[in-house]
């Protein structure tokens, strides 16, 4: 049975940081994601991993930085010079099927419960 567990969310200014971990077990596989849904809004990925290859959404890239530690079965996302528009739950992937692309939330079959990021200006 595969489980991903988030945590790290909070609230933060502007241009401040956090460091979200995905916590995964029963999943033995190469392709993972992290996605965000504001309130409203359609889930969006904003980074994934396969293979060690990195993929991000224009609106964070250079801001966010997706890694997996193996030998903890643990993925992260490091977010720095957070913005208002950051502001969402964020939700950690993994499964990843081929049949979509890294940042479509079709390609994932597993998913974890969720984090809140507030960003405030």
């Amino acid at each position: 049975q595969v489980q991903l567990v988030e945590s790290g969310g909070g609230s933060v200014q502007a241009g401040g940081s956090l460091r979200l971990s995905c916590a995964t077990s029963g999943y033995i596989g190469s392709g993972y994601g992290w996605f965000r849904q504001a309130p409203g809004m359609q889930r969006e990925g904003v980074a994934a991993m396969n293979r060690d290859n990195p993929y991000y959404a224009a609106s964070v890239k250079g801001r966010f930085t997706i890694s997996l530690d193996n030998t903890k079965s643990t993925l992260y996302l490091q977010m720095n010079n957070l913005k208002p528009e950051d502001t969402a739950m964020y939700y950690c992937a993994a499964g990843f099927t081929g049949y979509y692309s890294m940042l479509d939330r079709r390609a994932y079959p597993y998913w974890g419960q969720g984090t809140q990021v507030i960003v405030s200006s």
